[in-house]
Order: structure tokens, then C-alpha cells, then sequence
């Protein structure tokens, strides 16, 4: 190993709440103040002014969230106000593309330990009121939503990029041939696992409860899933689609942060490395086709990382929706039994900032639950990109 890697030391993650839920009354702010508390609180022999800085993801920023949220967090979670942070959006790739800014400054020199994450409060996104370009404008003026998608498009962009996300699905499901019928299953295995997770203590460490709450648990998981019930639902984007709210991830709150460092910045944090990141890999793709862009990702972090797919025995992919999580997994020589086997975001859900922390966390603890050495997180971003991090378990290399 080189001296100058970057190790993951310790991961956590609010329950995600489901839009207009549990966490609804929490201002996003509070949410990223809360991991990095809790994120501390695992880690109590680590002075927070040892932090050399702290990079969080955050796809809005439009509400409470706007003033540098990493910024915030760490003034609201208490550290010395020497400690800098930092705000990263890449849409649903945020805190991902956090962490992997983190892993580049300790690999660099540029930092010994860090802090990457991110949050969302889709509940609590504003609406947006366009400025009028002359004064005293006679017309009306429409409010629009900031929570998720497209707003505010520029007439320029082509019009076959500015479509929704979930057309965009749609159109992937045509291009792949993937039935309504795969996507239920695929819907349906995410919340059987997740809710198996959940009983079986898995996420116990992983998850911390926010205060003033009494939510305890991802909001969204229903043991009680099945494809006949799914199969109920109506199609949200054609009327003759595949696409349901039951095979597509919800909008969410929740936050994630994860301890990153070098090999040597053990003795001041006080804990062990669980995880090095071996590659990192970053691809773009038409905008409509969004949803397939972890596959060149996930082959460029496993190029970065020196390894092939026949290493890797664990994969969390962000299911955004069921169709493009399908593709992806088509596209790569492995088995779907290795992804997501704690469940994924159609049921634990997809606050879009944090949703990379997420997974990132997860597959650390999987890589060890699991005693495999090689693992891959990636994730689809809206507007045509995606990221790729390979993890080494470190008990097993």
C-alpha cells in the first residue's frame, strides 16, 4: 500500500425520512450538523481541530441549505471554528463526489483527516420565483419546485436532454427491453432485504436517530412488499409505462458523513482503517441516458484501482429507479445477487446530496459482514453523469 492512501475510518447516516415525513420539521442544516456529531461521537479520542477540512454534498441549496452547508454544519455541530468546510454539488452524486475530493487531499498531502458527506431536505426544498426582467411586469409569475429535476430551462439546451428523469427511464427501459415485471422484482427484493437488514441489526451502527424525532428507521421500507402489489400501481410518466412510484426511489431527507484519512492519522482519530479507496472513476453520457453512466464509472474506478470485475464481491448501486439499476447490473459480468444485499433506495431512500455517503458507508460494512476484500459504490446523477469508488476491505487484504 502506498504510504499516501486514503482510508475510510468510520461512516454514518440519519434514518432517511420519507418527503413530508418524520424529518419534514428538521431544517437541512440541523440534518448535516447531526452526522457530524454523530460521526465524532464514534470517534472520541479525535481533537475535531485535527480535521483539516470538510466537504459535503448537497444538490439544492436553495432553502436552508444555501450558505455553504458543510460550513454550517460544523458551526452548528460545535467544531473550533478553524475547521473549514466546503460545499460540492454533483445533483444525486454530491456527497460521493465529496468523498472523493477528500480521498484526492489526503492521497495529495494536502490533508491528513477529513470529513466528506452530504444532505437533503427535499421536504423542505423552496419554491423558486424567477426574477422579472423588466419592472412592473403585467402578467402572472409561476412558483416552481426546487425538490427534484429540471427547473428553469435554458431554451438552448436540446429538448431531448431537458426530458424527466422518468422519461428518461422509460426510455432506457425501451432501449433494454426491461419489463414492468423485472423492475417490480427488483422493487420488491430492495425492500425484503432492506427490512431484513433492519431486523437483523445491520444498520444499528450505521444509523443514528435525529433529535426531536422519533424516527429510529429508513421511513420508507415496507416489509410487506410484494410484486402483486406493486403490480397495482399505475405508471407515473406514460400511461402506458413501466415506471411506477413502487419501482423508482422516493423523494427523501436524510443525511451521511464519512471519516477519511491517511494511513498514519490512526493514532490521533484512535480507531483502526475499515476500508482504503482504491479507484475512483467518473464518466458523462447524454443527459436522457443518465441512469446507464455508472457503467463506464464503475469500469474506470476498477481500472484506477488495478482490479477486474471477477475481484469484486460487493456492489451498492444508488437505485434511483428499478430499470436503470437493472441496466447497469446487465452491463457488468457479475451476479445481482452481490448488489445491494442490505437493500437500496427504492426502498431506504434517496436524499440526493446524501445518497452517496450512503452507500459508500454501507459497502464498508458489507466488505467486512461479508469477508470480501473488493467492493464498488456507484451512482447515476441526473443530466448525464455518473461515479464509481472501489473500496479495499482492509482485514482481508
Amino acid at each position: 500500500m502506498s504510504p499516501s492512501s486514503a482510508f475510510v475510518y468510520a461512516a454514518v447516516r440519519t434514518p432517511f425520512g420519507r418527503y413530508g415525513g418524520a424529518l419534514s420539521g428538521v431544517r437541512t442544516d440541523d440534518l448535516a450538523a447531526t452526522v457530524l456529531s454523530g460521526l465524532l461521537a464514534r470517534t472520541p479520542d479525535l481533537d475535531p481541530a485535527r480535521i483539516s477540512d470538510v466537504v459535503y454534498g448537497n444538490a439544492n441549496g436553495a432553502g436552508e441549505d444555501n450558505r455553504d452547508v458543510g460550513r454550517m454544519a460544523v458551526l452548528l455541530a460545535g467544531l473550533p471554528v478553524e475547521v473549514p468546510a466546503t460545499t460540492v454539488n454533483r445533483l444525486c452524486g454530491s456527497s460521493l463526489d465529496a468523498a472523493m475530493i477528500a480521498s484526492r487531499a489526503v492521497e495529495t498531502g494536502d490533508a491528513d483527516i477529513t470529513v466528506a458527506g452530504g444532505v437533503e431536505g427535499m421536504s423542505r426544498s423552496p419554491w423558486v420565483l424567477p426574477k422579472p426582467t423588466k419592472a412592473f411586469p403585467a402578467g402572472d409569475a409561476t412558483l416552481v419546485s426546487t425538490a427534484l429535476g429540471w427547473r428553469l430551462v435554458n431554451p438552448r439546451m436540446k429538448p431531448e436532454w431537458t426530458v424527466s428523469n422518468g422519461e428518461a427511464c422509460e426510455q432506457l427501459a425501451d432501449r433494454f427491453d426491461v419489463s414492468r415485471e423485472r423492475q417490480d422484482a427488483f422493487a420488491e427484493r430492495s425492500h425484503q432485504l432492506a427490512a431484513k437488514a433492519w431486523a437483523d441489526g445491520f444498520y444499528d451502527d450505521l444509523v443514528l436517530a435525529v433529535p426531536g424525532t422519533d424516527l429510529d428507521r429508513d421511513e420508507g421500507v415496507r416489509p410487506d412488499c410484494t410484486t402483486e402489489t406493486l403490480a397495482g400501481l399505475k405508471p407515473a410518466f406514460r400511461t402506458d409505462g413501466t415506471i411506477t412510484a413502487g419501482n423508482a426511489s422516493p423523494l427523501s431527507d436524510g443525511a451521511s458523513a464519512v471519516l477519511i484519512g491517511s494511513e498514519s492519522a490512526a493514532t490521533a482519530i484512535g480507531v483502526d482503517p475499515v476500508a482504503r479507496i482504491a479507484g475512483r472513476g467518473v464518466a458523462g453520457i447524454e443527459p436522457q441516458s443518465f441512469g446507464y453512466a455508472p457503467v463506464q464509472a464503475a469500469e474506470r474506478a476498477l481500472a484506477a484501482a488495478g482490479i477486474g470485475w471477477s475481484d469484486i464481491g460487493a456492489v451498492e448501486l444508488n437505485e434511483a429507479f428499478a430499470v436503470q439499476s437493472i441496466a447497469c447490473v446487465d452491463a457488468w459480468p457479475i451476479e445481482q445477487e452481490i448488489v445491494n444485499t442490505r437493500g437500496g433506495a427504492i426502498a431506504i431512500g434517496h436524499p440526493l446530496g446524501a445518497s452517496g455517503g450512503r452507500i459508500l458507508g454501507t459497502l464498508a460494512a458489507v466488505l467486512r459482514e461479508r469477508r470480501q476484500r473488493w467492493g464498488v459504490a456507484a451512482i447515476c446523477i441526473g443530466v448525464g453523469q455518473g461515479l464509481a469508488v472501489v473500496l479495499e476491505n482492509v482485514d482481508v487484504a
